[in-house]
Formats: C-alpha cells, structure tokens, sequence
C-alpha cells in the first residue's frame, strides 16, 4: 500500500500521536479538539503528515505534545512525561487518525474539516478492536457522506458569507455553526432561536436550513 510517506515510519507515527492525545487529555487536561486544534494551528501537523521523521519518530508521544503548546505560544505548565500509556479513547483517535492520515495522504486539517475529534472519539466503542483498514473504510464512508453541501453551508455561501461572519451576525457559536456544516451535529435539533436567527439573516424560512 502506498502511503502519505515511507511505511518504515508508520508503527511509530501511530504510537506517538496516541500517546501524545492521551497525554493531553488525561495529563494536560485539554480535549480532544484543543489539542488537535493546536496541532494544526502550530503547523507541526503539516509537518507530521509529511513524514518528517522528527515529528513521526524522533519523538515520544509527551515531547510531542511539549512541542505543540511551546509553539503555540500558550504558557501552561505541564505535567512531568509519563512512563507509559493507557490504550484510552484519547490514545485510539491518535492512533487511528495517525494511520488514516498515512492511508488516505489527506492532511490533518482537511480530515478534521470533515470530522471531528469529538465525533471521532464516539466511533471508539465500535471501532477500537477493528483492523486499522476496517477503520480506515469507516472513515472514508464517513467523510464522503459528508462531502455534499450541507442546506446551511449552501445557503451561506450563496450570500457570500464566511462562517465567522455568518456565526457573528446571528448570534451563534462558531464552532457549533461549523459542526452543523459538517454534519457533527443535527441542526434539525437545533434550538427554535439558533434556527429562527440563521433564517433571519439567510433571508430563508427555517425550513430551508433543516436536513431530511
């Protein structure tokens, strides 16, 4: 199988992305998405995807994560490196997203635009005894469902509108607006006021935003 980079480096890349998600969350107390966010924000996941082999195996899991928040300019103290690592939800999502990520050559922001943490984490219970490549298939079927427009996401663009904008005009968070885009959450679930004010600026009925 050809991958994003050499397969020599791929049982490292897995173990040290697991391990520096599970030192995150359970030693740092971030979440999923703060952690993955920075990854991707500090370009030190632009970086990973490229297989350079200081960031997929030249590190442990814990440098890893010192690497992230000391180029993310954020000054918060962090706990000693630990020994070893619980097979945790958090450490799952690393692992498995650090092989889809070699297996699909996708960068990490354009995965995450289609799912993300949170949502990943929720395939953990019936996914992480399944092969890597079983896995990789749900993943890909999730990402393809979701690469049609969303009515929202259509809507906005024809406006001309970015999502930060749209989010600031109608008084909803962004990230709550972006997950409705991408399907993590079921806008048809949403509040009446969330919906009755995306119409408002839309210039819609609230029918025109909601799934089948």
């Amino acid at each position: 199988m050809t991958g994003a980079y050499d397969e020599k480096y791929l049982d490292d890349a897995m173990e040290t992305l697991g391990e520096a998600a599970d030192f995150a969350v359970d030693s740092c107390n971030m979440s999923l998405d703060e952690f993955f966010d920075l990854f991707i924000a500090t370009g030190i996941a632009f970086q990973f995807a490229k297989g350079v082999p200081k960031y997929v195996a030249g590190l442990s899991g814990t440098e890893l994560v010192y690497e992230v928040v000391g180029k993310s300019g954020i000054e918060q103290p962090l706990p000693v490196p630990q020994a070893k690592y619980d097979r945790s939800p958090a450490y799952w999502c690393g692992w498995i997203i650090a092989y889809y990520q070699w297996y699909s050559g996708m960068d990490f922001k354009e995965i995450f635009s289609s799912i993300s943490p949170e949502e990943l984490e929720r395939l953990y219970p019936a996914l992480h005894e399944a092969s890597e490549e079983k896995a990789a298939d749900v993943l890909n079927k999730i990402i393809e469902r979701k690469a049609a427009s969303t009515k929202l996401q259509s809507l906005r663009k024809n406006i001309g509108y970015s999502q930060r904008e749209l989010a600031e005009k109608a008084g909803v968070n962004l990230r709550t607006l972006q997950q409705y885009e991408l399907k993590a959450k079921n806008i048809n679930k949403a509040a009446s006021e969330t919906l009755l004010s995306l119409a408002k600026v839309l210039g819609c009925r609230i029918e025109d935003i909601m799934e089948k």
